[in-house]
């Protein structure tokens, strides 16, 4: 089936409420919507986005919290003002205010996109090799859901997979740097799967100095005291903390590489296209999505140890201009917006020769997608 091209989309984008969009601090999910967001407006199409009062955005902000909850002291039930943002989402769906509506939050809203039949995508930001979700999924086989790395998808091969599309950046939300700091870099998160202490290691192996930029969340404070404070008094170690978005480009630009010595099935890794676009090679191991985001051009993969040591010294000599080309072939936000407004129109296109948009028509249940795959 062709969709229709070439024509604005209404389009509404729920994010989730823990941080503002864009957050203020650390936030990979709330940072992509942004840079969706915007890069969707500035195509031209109508964008309302559902998000913390204390978001930052060119589209129509229909704020669900006052501000950000990881900023609001004062919450304990996190999942509640979900649900609030869900009943102000379907009582704009039900005045027939959206062509789709693209949803950031997992599973939260399935019930009811089934239930009012919402012209609807989900795209999945975290990881999915968890027991507790494959009977969830082969409950809901009829929610299109969207991947942001083929790897991704593996612990749920028979979810209702409609597209895959990578994340992206604004071509200049971080500018290209010379590598003048001589260091080698950490972005990301203290906790065990994100292994800083493997970039630590591998810096006091190769006699480099490390910079650490990293949030603590509250859960991963006792694995922190416990397990990586100690290593922070080796010579050359320096822990940063985390860092705003204006800080990134001087942080990654400055960096002679960046170590993503990850020891999980990450979804995506959007640190790993930072330092592309700032010409900063990296360094990582092969888990997760790395062997689909990175490149010989972009930075070294391996698998153990040994094998990151000695591959720092080739990753230093690499061609910063080669490494940000090679982002800007592949993770720029205007290719990000494309593949979903790609998507977007095959929805409406199904959904439109599928049933009358009417009040009568929304207990229908959404048709499955899986034959109008376009991505």
């Amino acid at each position: 089936m062709k969709a229709r091209t070439n024509s604005p989309l209404r389009i509404a984008q729920v994010s989730p409420l823990y941080e503002s969009v864009p957050p203020k601090l650390y936030g990979g999910t709330e940072r992509v919507v942004s840079y969706l967001t915007e890069e969707l407006v500035q195509q031209g199409h109508e964008v309302t986005l559902f998000a913390s009062g204390d978001s930052v955005t060119s589209a129509n902000l229909i704020p669900c919290t006052p501000k950000s909850l990881r900023l609001d002291r004062s919450c304990v039930d996190q999942i509640a003002h979900h649900f609030v943002m869900l009943d102000k989402v379907l009582e704009h769906v039900a005045r027939e205010e959206f062509d789709v509506v693209h949803f950031h939050i997992d599973y939260f809203h399935f019930p009811i996109s089934r239930a009012y039949r919402i012209p609807h995508a989900t795209t999945l930001h975290g990881r999915l090799d968890l027991a507790d979700l494959p009977p969830l999924y082969r409950r809901y086989p009829d929610m299109p859901v969207v991947s942001i790395s083929h790897s991704q998808r593996k612990p749920l091969p028979f979810a209702n997979w409609i597209g895959n599309v990578y994340h992206g950046l604004p071509g200049n939300a971080l500018k290209p740097g010379e590598g003048k700091g001589k260091y080698l870099a950490f972005l990301g998160r203290i906790c065990p799967e994100k292994r800083v202490d493997r970039a630590i290691e591998i810096a006091v192996k190769t006699g480099h100095p490390l910079k650490i930029a990293a949030k603590i969340d509250r859960v991963d404070r006792e694995y922190f005291e416990t397990k990586i404070k100690h290593l922070l008094d080796q010579p050359g170690i320096e822990f940063v903390g985390e860092i705003t978005e204006n800080q990134k480009s001087e942080f990654l630009g400055n960096a002679s590489a960046l170590l993503f010595p990850i020891d999980w099935p990450e979804p995506f890794g959007l640190a790993m296209i930072e330092a592309m676009a700032c010409g900063t090679p990296t360094l990582a191991f092969r888990c997760g999505s790395v062997p689909e985001i990175l490149t010989p051009v972009t930075g070294q993969i391996v698998e153990t140890m040994d094998e990151a040591v000695s591959a720092v010294e080739r990753l230093l000599a690499m061609d910063r201009s080669a490494v940000r080309r090679g982002f800007e072939a592949r993770f720029t936000a205007s290719r990000m917006a494309q593949d979903y407004v790609s998507l977007y129109e095959s929805i409406v296109a199904v959904r439109e020769t599928s049933a009358p948009r009417s009040s009568a028509a929304l207990l229908m249940p959404l048709p499955q997608l899986e034959e109008h795959l376009i991505l």
